[in-house]
């Protein structure tokens, strides 16, 4: 059975303001860390055969100035690579482009993952709309998949993944996920009303439900 409070527990969160070359940036952080080592993580994280098992099907060169295409989401080019503890790409989706930055690490228990997306704050509607959860949500979610996969070994058929997001654990996930990052945004951001209700608009945008007024 799927633990859903055990999964939302397993995340640690954080939202920083920071500056990329120079640009004002919203960071989000997620840490998760995986019972395995760093070699497997590495493996899972970066292997075109094994990243569509638990996120989906990447195309293109995944070396030093590479490009890549994830099916149905976003491209960009890998500008880091120090195997098996570093990488970072461009992450460019609708016109714009943001920055993801992953370390792993050897923990007591594990190894750990810990993922960094930076995006532009200057005139981005839909960071005002929705804030820095909407990232972070969907970053969880395939930090989530990759614990099961990394549980059972096993392929996460897309649409399984489908039908549970519209299962009262899925939404129950996506909420929980989405309320913890307004939190994370609100301890920083100095509004942590408008965090909030950021965080809910992002909730009602995963779960389908109505936006709040």
């Amino acid at each position: 059975m799927f633990d859903v409070a055990k999964h939302l527990g397993a995340v640690t969160r954080a939202v920083e303001d920071s500056t990329h070359e120079g640009t004002p940036v919203k960071v989000v952080v997620a840490s998760r860390t995986y019972p395995t080592d760093v070699d497997d993580l590495w493996q899972a994280v970066t292997d075109p055969e094994r990243i569509p098992r638990w996120f989906a099907p990447v195309s293109g060169d995944l070396r030093l100035g590479g490009r890549f295409q994830v099916e149905g989401n976003a491209g960009g080019e890998v500008t880091a690579c120090d195997e098996p503890k570093h990488f970072a790409i461009t992450w460019e989706f609708g016109g714009d482009t943001s920055w993801v930055d992953v370390h792993l690490e050897e923990a007591s228990d594990g190894a750990t993952l810990t993922l960094r997306h930076a995006a532009d704050v200057r005139d981005n509607p839909h960071m005002a709309t929705y804030g820095p959860g909407a990232v972070g949500v969907g970053w969880e979610l395939g930090l989530m998949g990759l614990a099961e996969h990394l549980a059972s070994g096993t392929t996460i058929p897309h649409e399984e993944v489908e039908g549970w997001g519209a299962s009262a654990e899925g939404q129950s996930f996506m909420s929980g996920s989405a309320s913890r990052w307004g939190e994370a945004d609100a301890a920083t951001s100095g509004a942590p009303e408008a965090s909030r209700a950021a965080a809910a608009r992002t909730a009602a945008f995963y779960t389908g439900a109505e936006p709040p007024a």
